[in-house]
């Protein structure tokens, strides 16, 4: 029995250390891991990295509507009609001014609310669940009801502009100069809220602490935002910024219920152009290239991002 049980504790002290003891253990961990992760992962693959590759390979193909049409492969051609797609550049610009005119609004509105919402008001959680009803609100609705308010009949923007004796008012949504600017006003409305609750968690992680040392050393307010309380949400705030540009520029149902590119194509951003080449025009490889052309664009994007978070945090 001693002899026995000697040779079983030796077993089992040497199995875990040898390189075959190891193996399998490594291996069924593996397995473990796949086995939970494989559920989130096939919606994934199929709902968006199937439609990416699908994409991409439709992109370097002349398909197009109809069930009678061919499709053939005509490799960089829809990439080189976009390059001399004069509408495609303007539109993409048009997305730019969008992203960049919602975003930098939005961020510094949101910055503003979120500072606020953080003090200890009275009745503070009111406000705070009253700052988020936009975005619970789907994109479609707040389209419906902002073309309600620029209504040049019966808005309350041109009813009360004619209240102060400011004008007969105008309309907003279908003046060349007013469409684009109308639009922005919307997205930053729409989005506000998003960055609002994401400044306010990063705000309620600085320590309170580092506040009461600053107030005590003579610190003013904006002293202390600009020593204690940006370095502290410079992370949060260079995230949700980034993602705000991104989600900006692929902005689709927002101006799509608004405006459907218009005035002119004054509004008609990359998503917009895209959408109306593959379902209006039947234009599938040329809409499946814009698509492309997007995503490189988002990537890079991206990839600047990423570098300057690591190499701030290098510094740090």
């Amino acid at each position: 029995m001693t002899l026995a049980n000697a040779t079983v504790q030796t077993g089992r002290g040497a199995s875990p250390g040898g390189p075959h003891g190891e193996r399998p253990a490594r291996i069924n961990r593996n397995a473990g891991t796949w086995f939970l992760v494989l559920p989130a992962l096939i919606p994934i693959l199929v709902l968006s990295v199937g439609p990416l590759l699908y994409g991409i390979a439709l992109a370097f193909t002349d398909a197009q509507s109809g069930r009678t049409r061919s499709t053939r492969w005509t490799g960089v051609l829809n990439f080189q009609d976009l390059l001399h797609d004069g509408l495609f550049w303007d539109s993409f610009r048009i997305g730019l001014v969008w992203a960049v005119g919602v975003t930098v609004p939005q961020f510094v509105l949101a910055l503003g609310l979120a500072l606020l919402l953080n003090q200890n008001l009275r009745m503070r959680w009111l406000a705070r669940a009253l700052a988020i009803i936009p975005w619970a609100m789907p994109e479609v609705v707040v389209g419906i009801m902002w073309r309600l308010v620029y209504n040049p009949d019966a808005g309350i923007l041109n009813e009360t502009i004619r209240d102060l004796g400011l004008g007969d008012g105008r309309d907003w949504l279908t003046g060349l100069a007013t469409a684009l600017p109308a639009v922005i006003l919307v997205g930053v409305w729409a989005g506000m809220p998003q960055t609002t609750v994401a400044l306010l968690a990063g705000l309620q992680n600085t320590p309170h602490e580092l506040h009461e040392a600053a107030a005590l050393d003579g610190a003013g307010a904006w002293r202390r935002f600009r020593t204690v309380t940006w370095p502290a949400l410079r992370p949060v705030a260079l995230s949700i910024t980034a993602l705000n540009f991104i989600w900006n520029f692929n902005s689709f149902a927002l101006v799509y219920v608004l405006t459907n590119g218009g005035p002119g194509g004054r509004t008609r951003l990359p998503m917009l152009f895209a959408y109306e080449e593959a379902f209006r025009y039947g234009q599938f490889g040329y809409a499946a290239a814009m698509g492309c052309v997007m995503v490189a664009v988002i990537s890079v994007l991206l990839a600047v991002y990423l570098v300057g978070r690591l190499g701030g945090g290098e510094e740090r």
